[in-house]
């Protein structure tokens, strides 16, 4: 599960050093994905994250963590994505180290693919 976005170009971040080392002062853009086991991760989260990077304007940066597994890496990149509760699976969009977007569970859950990714665009085309 962690693979399928690590094969396609993310980045792990599994201790609190490397999360700060890659969200504090960050410049430029990231693609922040909160990986989990759930069926909408799988069909839903995972798939949308990758489809959405086929598209002209995409993040410079690509990490992910994976909630349960990596919980102290987790737990730092919630965080960063405070005022949002917890939420897994999540991705959020940086912009020069600042929340610029975000899709809660409850964006994610129930929703296809390609609709993910379709949000995903509109907010690349805006912030990248």
């Amino acid at each position: 599960m962690a693979k399928d976005l690590t094969d396609h170009g993310f980045e792990s971040l599994t201790t609190i050093e490397e999360v700060d080392k890659a969200l504090e002062n960050q410049e430029g853009t990231a693609l922040v994905v909160v990986n989990s086991v759930c069926g909408c991760a799988a069909a839903n989260a995972r798939p949308g994250a990758k489809m959405a990077l086929d598209y002209e304007k995409k993040p410079t940066k690509l990490y992910t963590v994976f909630a349960g597994v990596d919980r102290e890496a987790t737990g730092r990149v919630r965080e960063y994505l405070l005022p949002y509760p917890p939420s897994s699976p999540a991705i959020g969009l940086f912009k020069d180290g600042k929340l610029a977007h975000f899709l809660e569970r409850h964006h994610i859950e129930g929703r296809s693919a390609a609709a993910i990714a379709e949000n995903l665009k509109m907010a690349f085309e805006r912030f990248c």
